[in-house]
């Protein structure tokens, strides 16, 4: 008899065209996912993909199988939210995923102050970038996604979080960006420093460079802000900074400085992402309410340092 857990399989390996991507995203190494779809090609007694040296590639009964095997894992994700339900807010087993660029700010935070609200919720986040949390979130390895907004699929829907102020960030030798706060519409941000392509906050970045002037881009392929700021802070450029990353990477240095625009403020709009049609809507409001809270805090201390530090004139 097939398993649940091999059409889950062939499903992720159906989106995803390569084996190692496909056990990346079903957290199980490759040789076990190939010998799932092995037994599951032995149960139907039929083959299902083509595999190359170029990837995988679905034959004609895996294509016609597909749409049915994605239809009974939605019919047994259902019953599973409908269960949930039926539990009470925000208990049992719960997957969030969250964008790097807020996942180190965000999470300390918001994991104890689930626990402390809501004891009898089984918390499991992953970290990654947008694409790759919405490709999960569809297959349902996921509940929800915290991301920026806008992720345009009919199939997604949302609840909005909060705004996220973007700040410049130079060497505290940099004397080429005086005046706090900055015109968006005339700040010229000379050799920016961005994170490698596919995260969101790079996009965002390259947004706000379209509309004002702007010098040299310079791809270091960092994955993190906080190694972003130790190249800022050796002369190697300047970046962007979300305000929710203020009180964990820049309080107490002295070897930044950090220049905010004047409102309008250039900021990215946080939302909480989830599935249209889901059994869980009420932990999704709670949720929401939860991260708005938790955001506000950090928002507020944000605030004090950046009240607390000078930029000279």
């Amino acid at each position: 008899m097939i398993t649940l857990k091999q059409m889950a399989y062939f499903d992720a390996l159906a989106r995803n065209l390569h084996f190692g991507r496909a056990a990346s995203e079903a957290h199980i190494s490759q040789p076990a996912l190939s010998a799932q779809i092995a037994e599951l090609e032995s149960r139907l007694n039929c083959r299902l993909v083509e595999r190359s040296r170029a990837g995988v590639v679905l034959t004609e009964a895996g294509s016609r199988l597909l749409p049915g095997i994605r239809s009974v894992l939605e019919d047994v994700r259902t019953i599973e939210e409908q269960a949930h339900a039926n539990q009470g807010t925000l208990t049992g087993r719960f997957r969030l995923g969250i964008i790097p660029t807020l996942a180190p700010y965000l999470l300390p935070t918001l994991a104890p102050d689930l626990q402390k609200h809501y004891p009898k919720l089984e918390f499991q986040v992953r970290e990654s970038v947008t694409e790759t949390l919405v490709q999960q979130l569809h297959a349902g390895s996921l509940d929800a996604v915290i991301a920026a907004a806008p992720i345009n699929e009919p199939w997604i829907a949302h609840w909005p979080l909060f705004g996220d102020k973007f700040h410049v960030v130079a060497s505290e030798n940099d004397r080429d960006i005086l005046a706090s706060p900055l015109n968006q519409h005339k700040a010229a941000l000379d050799r920016l420093l961005l994170l490698e392509e596919g995260h969101c906050l790079r996009d965002q970045a390259l947004e706000l460079c379209e509309s004002r002037p702007a010098g040299n881009l310079v791809n270091y392929g960092a994955t993190s802000l906080t190694t972003l700021l130790q190249m800022v802070a050796n002369g190697m450029g300047r970046t962007l900074l979300p305000e929710i990353a203020i009180p964990a990477e820049a309080r107490n240095r002295d070897d930044i400085r950090i220049i905010s625009f004047s409102d309008p403020a250039p900021e990215r709009q946080i939302a909480l992402f989830y599935r249209r049609g889901t059994q869980r809507g009420a932990d999704f409001e709670a949720l929401a309410e939860r991260v708005r809270t938790v955001g506000g805090n950090i928002f507020a201390h944000a605030e004090e340092i950046l009240n607390d530090r000078t930029v000279d004139a």
